[in-house]
């Protein structure tokens, strides 16, 4: 069956080191494995498990914070491109990782993180990369935890997520809509989508992320009925990479039902049509319980078997 671990549970842990925050999970030091980096989306910090499930596959995988714990920012502002060029640097340079099969794995705002980091660093052994519910193009940054800060200044204080070469990059910015104001104020739940402008009408010229300057194959994957991005974020990219006849294999998937859950394998999707965000506001989830469940599984096999299709799993 496509998931089985073929190391079995027990996985060796170290912390990062040199300007990197995060953890370091390689399943056989005595082998040579291919390198995954994986990212977490807007909550910040590291993805642990979800990092040691993809490590029992057969990788040295870097769990990698890039905001929100002690040594990197604390909220998604200005987050320098170039720290992911580094921790890179320091996966391919690691003795138990063969550097030139790198892939990378991230989910929400980490799902739009690989894409730009596999654009910007074309030349770094990555040859797998894996958005889960990502988005293709450069949305907003987050002025403040999304845990305790304000909902509305979340929303509409308008930051920059990424810098590259001490520049902040263009971003798509939040709208706050009639609809978001009358549900906020009536304390009904609302819709993360509608912060988000029709990519339809938007200009998206010096936002949508030039993926096919990436030499690495491509995952995209995202649930139909995401109540945050939604599948057209990564339409963007799918439409681009056939556009230009991308010359590395590229696949995108739609799971018809399913929500932002699908963004990890340890994601719990609770029961209730919304959960809790800040500021007291509810969010609709969209999905299904049932239709998440399968989604997650799927996503997970697709998740493996792309993996091991691009960067295999020994040295060899």
């Amino acid at each position: 069956m496509v998931g089985d671990p073929p190391y079995g549970r027990s996985v060796d842990i170290e912390a990062l080191d040199d300007g990197l925050v995060g953890l370091f999970f390689h399943p056989d030091p005595t082998a040579t494995l291919p390198g995954v980096i994986l990212l977490g989306g807007s909550e910040g910090g590291i993805q642990e498990r979800h990092a040691e499930l993809i490590a029992e596959q057969g990788y040295a995988v870097m769990a990698l914070a890039y905001f929100g714990l002690p040594g990197v920012p604390e909220a998604f502002q200005d987050v320098p491109l170039e720290y992911f060029g580094a921790a890179l640097d320091r996966l391919r340079s690691h003795p138990a990782v063969d550097g030139d099969r790198i892939g990378l794995v991230g989910g929400s705002k980490g799902g739009e993180a690989v894409l730009l980091v596999a654009a910007t660093f074309p030349d770094k052994g990555i040859r797998a990369v894996i958005s889960l519910a990502g988005s293709g193009v450069v949305t907003q940054g987050i002025s403040q935890s999304i845990f305790t800060g304000d909902f509305r200044e979340i929303i509409t204080v308008e930051v920059a997520g990424w810098t590259y070469q001490g520049r902040e990059l263009p971003y798509l910015r939040n709208i706050w809509t009639e609809q978001m104001e009358k549900a906020v104020t009536a304390g009904q739940p609302i819709e993360l989508g509608w912060i988000m402008p029709d990519l339809a009408t938007a200009d998206l010229e010096e936002v949508v992320i030039p993926v096919e300057n990436s030499g690495a194959a491509i995952l995209l994957i995202a649930g139909g009925d995401d109540r945050g991005y939604g599948p057209t974020y990564h339409e963007v990219t799918a439409r681009r990479l056939e556009a230009v006849g991308y010359r590395h294999p590229w696949k995108h998937i739609v799971y018809e039902g399913a929500s932002h859950m699908i963004i990890s394998p340890t994601a719990r999707r609770p029961a209730a049509e919304t959960e809790p965000g800040p500021s007291g506001v509810e969010f609709l989830q969209g999905g299904t319980v049932e239709i998440d469940i399968a989604a997650q599984a799927e996503t997970w096999r697709e998740t493996v078997a792309f993996l091991g299709e691009h960067l295999g799993r020994r040295d060899s």
